[in-house]
Order: C-alpha cells, then sequence, then structure tokens
C-alpha cells in the first residue's frame, strides 16, 4: 500500500521532506510517526496509516513534493482490508485525534504569513559515494547548471544527492568568493527558509495587492480596558488585551462584509460562511498563525481566553494542526512590536490581512479645540482581483467606526 503526503489545510498546497524516521525493511506499527515533514504553516510527523513494514521510499529527503503525493510503500498483514480513503480511527490511548492527521514537532521554526523565521543549522550530511545513483530532476539540473555532483554534499537519504542540494550549491556559487569580505558571513537558505522565500515570493507574485490605511480614535477602548483590566484578569485569569476587543469588531464586520470573508479560486472567489481570524504570534523560532475558529460567535471575554491561550500554545510549540487551519482572515498585531504603520503579506489565498499597529497619544483636532486622544492606524492590505477600494474602504471603515464607538463603560 502507499503512504501519502496528507493534506493539512486549504492554502498548504506542498511539504518538504524533512528526515525519514523510519527506513526500508523497518517495521512500524500503526499512527507510529514515519517522516518529518515541513510546510509554510507546521512541522509535522506523518504517522503510518497500518501495522506492517516500509517496502520503498518514493521520495528523498530535501524533495519538495505536492500534497497527496505518494511518499512511501508499505506492506501490511490486512492491506487487503483498508480502505486508504477512510480516516483513521484510534485505538488506543497513544493514537492521534480524529481530527489530526500528523502531530506537531517541537522545537521548530513557526512560519507565518509574513515570512518570518530565522536560519536553522542543519547537518549537512555526508557526501555520496561513488556508486551514488542520482534522480533524474538532479541530472537535468547539472546538465543545465554545468554542476559537477562530486562537489555536491548529499542530505538526502543514505547521503544521496537531490535537487536542492544542487540547488543549494549553485546558489552558494553564485554568491561565493570574492565579494565577500572579513566583515561578512554567507549563510546557506535551509529548506524551511527557502519555502518561506518561495511562498512570500509567490504571493506577492499572483496578488495584484492594493493597500489602504485609516487612522481610528480608540480613547474609549482604552479607557475601557483601564478600568476592567485588573478585575478581569482575576475572574479569568486571563490578560484582557486591546487584540481581543478588536478581533470581535473584525470578525462582527467580516459579517457585514462578505467579499472579505472570501479566497480566491483560480478565476472564481469563494465565500467562507464561517469567520476563523488567524492571529499572528511571536513565538520564540519566527511567526506563527493560529486560527480562533468561529470568532463571531464568541464575546470578548472568550476570545480574550482564547487568544490567550493559543498564544501560550504557540510560544511553547504545543499547537495542533488544526489550531493552524481553515482561517479566513488574518490580523497582524504589529503595533505590539512597537510599529506605527506597517504593510504585511496577504495570507494567501485569503483576501486580506489587516495590521493593527500602536496607540499612541497624538493632538487631534475636535470641534475646532486641540485636545490628546488615543490613536491606532488601521492598514489594510486586499487582494484586488477579488475587492476594490470602495469594498475595502467600506470594511475598514466600519472597523474604524465600531472601534471609536465603544461604550467605556461597557461590562465585559
Amino acid at each position: 500500500m502507499k503512504i501519502d503526503l496528507p493534506h493539512v489545510g486549504e492554502s498548504v498546497t506542498e511539504g518538504i521532506i524533512g528526515r525519514w524516521l523510519k527506513h526500508v525493511g523497518d517495521p512500524v506499527e500503526k499512527y507510529e510517526p514515519i517522516v518529518e515533514v515541513i510546510t509554510d504553516k507546521v512541522n509535522m510527523e506523518v504517522p503510518a496509516p497500518a501495522t506492517g513494514i516500509i517496502t520503498n521510499i518514493l521520495v528523498e529527503e530535501g524533495s519538495t513534493v505536492p500534497m497527496g503525493t505518494a511518499i512511501a510503500e508499505m506492506s501490511a498483514p490486512d492491506e487487503d482490508a483498508i480502505d486508504n480513503t477512510a480516516s483513521p480511527k484510534p485505538t488506543s490511548k497513544n493514537s492521534p485525534p480524529m481530527d489530526r492527521v500528523g502531530s506537531l514537532m517541537k522545537d521548530v521554526a513557526p512560519v507565518g504569513p509574513t515570512g518570518s523565521g530565522g536560519p536553522i543549522t542543519t547537518n549537512p550530511g555526508r557526501p555520496p559515494s561513488q556508486t551514488s545513483r542520482y534522480s533524474p530532476a538532479v541530472l537535468r539540473l547539472a546538465d543545465q547548471q554545468n554542476v559537477d555532483l562530486s562537489m555536491v554534499i548529499g542530505t538526502g537519504i543514505n547521503g544521496r544527492v537531490t535537487r536542492n542540494d544542487v540547488q543549494a550549491f549553485i546558489d552558494s556559487q553564485e554568491q561565493q568568493p570574492g565579494n565577500l569580505n572579513e566583515n561578512e558571513e554567507l549563510v546557506q537558505l535551509t529548506p524551511i527558509r527557502r519555502m518561506i522565500a518561495e511562498n512570500m515570493a509567490n504571493s506577492t507574485r499572483t496578488i495584484p495587492e492594493a493597500w489602504t490605511l485609516v487612522e481610528a480614535d480608540v480613547t474609549n477602548l482604552v479607557q475601557l480596558r483601564e478600568q476592567t483590566k485588573t478585575a478581569f484578569f482575576k475572574r479569568e485569569n486571563a490578560n484582557l488585551t486591546y487584540l481581543a476587543f478588536i478581533v470581535k469588531i473584525v470578525a462582527d464586520c467580516l459579517k457585514e462584509h462578505q467579499m472579505v470573508n472570501a479566497s480566491w479560486n483560480d478565476n472564481t472567489i469563494i465565500l467562507k460562511k464561517r469567520v476563523n481570524i488567524g492571529v499572528a504570534v511571536a513565538a520564540p523560532g519566527g511567526l506563527v498563525v493560529p486560527v480562533v475558529h468561529d470568532a463571531d460567535r464568541l464575546d470578548v471575554s472568550d476570545l480574550a481566553k482564547s487568544i490567550q491561550d493559543l498564544a501560550n500554545r504557540a510560544r511553547s510549540g504545543k499547537l495542533s494542526l488544526k489550531d493552524v487551519q481553515g482561517g479566513t482572515f488574518t490580523i497582524n498585531n504589529t503595533g505590539a512590536l512597537g510599529s506605527i504603520i506597517g504593510k504585511a503579506i496577504i495570507n494567501s489565498p485569503e483576501a486580506a490581512i489587516l495590521n493593527t499597529e500602536s496607540i499612541v497619544n497624538r493632538p487631534v483636532v475636535i470641534d475646532n479645540t486641540i485636545t490628546i486622544r488615543s490613536m491606532m492606524n488601521l492598514c489594510l492590505t486586499f487582494d484586488h482581483r477579488i475587492l476594490d477600494g470602495a469594498e475595502a474602504g467600506a470594511f475598514i471603515g466600519d472597523v474604524k467606526r465600531r472601534l471609536e464607538a465603544i461604550d467605556p463603560n461597557l461590562e465585559v
């Protein structure tokens, strides 16, 4: 039976085979991890679909393949009775939950829509032997670029050279020698860094982005939070953040402006009936975007607790696949980093992404009188194939009006 690279989300179209945990001839138990896979959303371990023996490895380490691709073969005593299309049903307490395709790897760098994530040190592996076989893709690229394969260090199975190894060698040769001085250091792209670069470039290359900004007077919001945050923490054991209020208002606005809660699909637009808001979190290894599902059905109190729980688990590497799937809109709270104006890259295939910036006290004119107010910039990047300026402006204008209309005496 074949083992396929599982689909893990609408926007995840491919993955990099990071490291095989099992090899040809190894016995495996059902749901036992067999391979580590890197995607632009999460890094995961793919489990065996049955108990049996690995008979063939179809995809080398370092290779990038589409989701759904057969990556290995195995023999199972009862494989004739196995329905490959059915969802695996755990039979023991050690089996993964029904809604999980794999389990998240810990201590790896997560990746978010703005492409965060730093260099990762990896073992370059050992040079391939003289009898190593090269795949057609490797030979073709080497021939095109006039690369001596004996000079390339292989990171694949048993030290085999992969296409990514050849490309990395080409890139390093292009940037090398005379251009570097003693104050410079060349950092090779890791598989995850390469995927970040490809995804960000693909997003900006395929999406005709437009950008708009409005400033909102959030003085009432600041007053409300200052009055209630201490009591809220004592009651709920969670921080009452500005983000919880913003997510609530954005979720309500997405119900009124359905084209913003949509995605692009070839030459069609898909309107999303559920409002699932991704919230960017700065984790130790980089940016990760867990999703608050059905955010429109939660009140500010529930949203505050949900956001804190997701953020804590993101920073400790305990998010599940479900936690990062199904997002329909993304909020990037760059204000937490001190930013006052920013343009984020759209989390494809979503229609837009909102940056919420720092709240700063500034003099403003109200009724011909100068006064000090708490002001925040709202920056919206949107897909011009889905939205025009009028629709994007109506949405962000609605968010602004609702933020400014918050009752400072509201009970939270």
